[in-house]
C-alpha cells in the first residue's frame, strides 16, 4: 500500500476514526496498531506476513530470556540464534540468487561445471528495515541498554508500526516502546507539524522524484548518450532519491506525530555538508547511526589503533552497501563510501595546516556522493562500464535542453525551501513564516500534490531494499 494511493488516504481515514474511538485504552489501541499494521503490509502479498510476525514472535521470546539472569555463555547463544534466524531469513530472500549467480560466474570462468536449481524468491518489502530495527532490540537487551518488553502485544506494536515499517525510520526499542506504553496527548503544534511533513513529503515524492523518473531512466536505462547526459542524469537521480527517500521519512515522520508518537528525523538537509562524514551524519540518519552502534563499534571502532580504524570503517561501509542490493555496483557503492570516509577521517586529522574553505568543500563533496550515484543506480557491472566510456564522448544529443531546464525546473522548489530551512537552522522554519507565507507555500504544495497524484504510481525507491 503506497502512501501516494487513494487507498491508502482510504485506510487511514478509516483508521484516525477507530485510533480516536479508543485511543484512551493501550490495549485497544496497540491491538488497532499491530492489525492495522498487518493490514499495510499484507497489502502486497499476505504470505509475507507471517515472516513479519514470525520475526517479532521469536525476536520477543529471545528478549524475555535475555532478561533473565543467566550464564554469559547461554546469553550469547541466545544472542547468536536470534542473529541467526534474523540473517538467514534476510539473506535467503535478498541475497539467495546473487550468491548464487556470483558463484556460477566464477565457476564459468575457472571451466568449472557448475549447476545447480533456480528458485524465484520474491523480495520483501521492507525486509531489511524490520530485521534490523528487531535485531537492535535483542542486541540492546544482551549489552543491558533494555529492558525486554513484558507485553507481546506491544512488542508487535513496535516493530510493524504502519508509518515507519517498510522503509524507516528504523526506530530503536527505548524510542518507540515507551509511547507504546503510555497515554498519548496529541497538541493542536503535534497536528500542524504533522500536516506539514506529509505535505512536504508528498510533495518531495509524487512532484519531485516521480517527476524525475522518466529523466533518469532516459539516462540510466537506455544506451549512455554521451558524458553531459551521464552527469545530467546522476544529478537528477541524486535529486530523485533524496526527494523519493526522504519524502517518505517526512510522511511516516508526520503520520506519526498527528497520532501522538515521535519518529526520529532520518534527513538533515544532506545535500549541503561540506565533508563526507557530515554527510553520513544528514543521510538516512537512523540507519548510519545503527552501522556505527551495531557493527564499526562491535568490530572495535576506533580503539584499535588507527590501521585497525580505517580497516572498521571501509568494511562497516563496504556492509552497508551489501545492505542496500544484492548487486555488485552496491559493494561497489559501499566501498567507494568507505574509502571516502577513510580519506575524510585522514584529512581531518591535519585540517589544522589543510583546512579546505566552503566555497571547495562543498563540491567536492556533493561531486563526490553524484559519482557515488552512478555506482547505486547503475543496473550491472557492464552498465557501469558503458556509463564510463560515455564520460569519454561530450556530444551533446537532441534532447539534453529539454532534459536540463525539466530537471531545473523539477529540482527548485526543493532548493529553494531547504536553502530557507538551512539558513533558519530549522527543518520547521515554514511553519514560524507569516501567515500569508505560509499559507501561499501551502497552496503551492498541495495543487503540486493533486497535479501529479497517481500520475504513474511509482514506489518508494527504498521499498527495494
Amino acid at each position: 500500500m503506497l502512501f501516494n494511493s487513494s487507498v491508502f488516504l482510504q485506510f487511514f481515514a478509516a483508521f484516525l476514526l477507530l485510533y480516536f474511538l479508543c485511543r484512551r485504552s493501550l490495549t485497544a489501541r496497540n491491538v488497532l496498531i499491530v492489525a492495522a499494521s498487518w493490514l499495510f503490509y499484507g497489502w502486497w502479498d499476505y504470505r509475507f506476513l507471517f515472516l513479519l510476525i514470525f520475526s517479532g514472535c521469536f525476536d520477543f521470546c529471545a528478549g524475555l530470556l535475555l532478561g533473565r539472569p543467566r550464564a554469559p555463555g547461554r546469553r550469547r547463544l541466545i544472542l547468536g540464534l536470534s542473529l541467526l534466524v534474523n540473517l538467514s531469513l534476510l539473506g535467503f530472500f535478498k541475497y539467495y540468487g546473487f550468491f548464487v549467480d556470483s558463484l556460477a560466474s566464477l565457476f564459468a570462468q575457472l571451466h568449472v561445471p557448475f549447476h545447480t536449481g533456480t528458485l524465484k524468491i520474491v523480495l520483501p518489502v521492507g525486509i531489511s528495515f524490520y530485521t534490523f530495527q528487531s535485531l537492535s532490540y535483542v542486541i540492546d537487551i544482551y549489552r543491558c541498554q533494555q529492558q525486554p518488553a513484558r507485553s507481546l502485544l506491544r512488542y508487535l506494536a513496535y516493530v510493524s508500526f504502519f508509518p515507519q515499517l517498510v522503509a524507516g525510520p528504523i526506530q530503536r526499542a527505548h524510542e518507540l516502546l515507551p509511547q507504546l506504553e503510555r497515554t498519548l496527548t496529541i497538541t493542536s503544534a503535534m497536528v500542524g507539524e504533522g500536516l506539514w511533513l506529509v505535505l512536504w513529503g508528498m510533495f518531495k515524492k509524487v512532484a519531485i522524484a516521480d517527476n524525475l523518473a522518466p529523466l533518469v531512466e532516459l539516462s540510466f536505462d537506455r544506451t549512455p548518450a554521451g558524458g553531459p547526459a551521464v552527469i545530467a542524469g546522476a544529478l537528477a537521480f541524486a535529486f530523485q532519491i533524496y526527494g523519493d527517500f526522504s519524502g517518505y521519512s517526512d510522511i511516516a515522520r508526520g503520520l506519526a506525530c498527528g497520532l501522538g508518537f515521535e519518529l526520529r528525523e532520518n534527513f538533515r538537509l544532506p545535500y549541503f555538508s561540506l565533508d563526507l562524514r557530515e554527510f553520513w551524519r544528514r543521510w538516512h540518519i537512523s540507519l548510519s547511526a545503527w552501522l556505527r552502534d551495531y557493527l564499526y563499534i562491535s568490530m572495535g571502532g576506533s580503539r584499535k589503533g588507527p590501521g585497525r580504524t580505517y580497516v572498521n570503517l571501509f568494511a562497516t561501509f563496504l556492509l552497508g552497501g551489501l545492505w542496500h542490493g544484492a548487486a555488485w555496483t552496491f559493494v561497489l557503492w559501499g566501498a567507494w563510501h568507505g574509502a571516502g570516509l577513510g580519506v575524510t577521517r585522514w584529512w581531518q586529522q591535519r585540517r589544522g595546516r589543510f583546512a579546505l574553505p566552503p566555497w571547495v568543500a562543498w563540491p567536492a563533496t556533493f561531486a563526490f556522493v553524484v559519482t557515488g550515484w552512478v555506482l547505486f543506480r547503475a543496473r550491472s557491472l557492464d552498465q557501469l562500464g558503458a556509463l564510463g566510456r560515455a564520460l569519454l564522448d561530450w556530444s551533446v544529443p537532441a534532447w539534453f535542453g529539454n532534459y536540463v531546464l525539466c530537471l531545473a525546473l523539477t529540482v527548485a522548489p526543493l532548493v529553494a525551501v531547504e536553502v530557507w530551512q538551512r539558513k533558519r537552522d530549522d527543518p520547521l522554519a515554514p511553519l514560524a513564516a507569516p501567515a500569508w507565507a505560509r499559507g501561499a507555500l501551502q497552496g503551492v504544495l498541495v495543487l503540486g500534490v493533486l497535479l501529479f497524484w497517481e500520475k504513474k504510481s511509482v514506489p518508494f525507491i527504498y521499498f527495494q531494499f
